[in-house]
């Protein structure tokens, strides 16, 4: 797992792909095991891999400079588990709810903030990758259909980013 402590990464990258989740809630982990899965073999030049855990405020700092972004996080369970939706991430930016615990600033609300806070230096590009979960009770593995899921959408990944860092 990457040192979320640590001062986020500023340096030219094209593609950016966070996972998150709690990889204590079973299918909750999938983002983080996706960025595993992504690790080997290594990621080409251009790309980096975070995982976030369950900190949005990763997100929001972790993507700036990027032109492409990539979340990949569980989606809540409703009887079709492993299921995959990949959707634009225009369509999920909220605004945080006010709040005092900054555990409730989630990723949606850091792609909504990314772009009022770093400007031209939020990734313009973002793509975010949904699996449904079968469940996200304590546990510390991924149901079968989420696992398998987890290697279509890294290899999702791998072309997605093979493509853009083409161009």
């Amino acid at each position: 797992m990457a040192d979320m402590n640590a001062p986020a990464e500023i340096r030219p990258a094209d593609v950016v792909v966070i996972g998150c989740g709690n990889p204590n809630r079973s299918d909750d982990g999938v983002g983080p095991h996706v960025i595993s899965l992504l690790r080997e073999p290594p990621p080409p030049a251009g790309m980096r891999l975070f995982d976030a855990g369950t900190d949005g405020m990763a997100v929001l700092y972790r993507a700036r400079g990027a032109t492409h972004l990539v979340i990949v996080d569980a989606r809540i369970p409703e009887g079709n588990p492993g299921t995959i939706h990949e959707v634009p991430g225009s369509v999920l930016e909220n605004p945080p709810a006010p709040s005092l615990n900054l555990h409730d600033f989630r990723w949606d609300n850091a792609l909504y903030a990314g772009r009022r806070i770093h400007g031209a230096e939020f990734p313009t590009q973002v793509s975010v990758l949904l699996i449904e979960a079968e469940t996200l009770a304590l546990g510390l593995s991924l149901s079968a259909p989420v696992a398998e899921a987890a290697r279509r959408v890294a290899a999702r990944i791998r072309e997605m980013a093979g493509e853009w860092l083409s161009r």
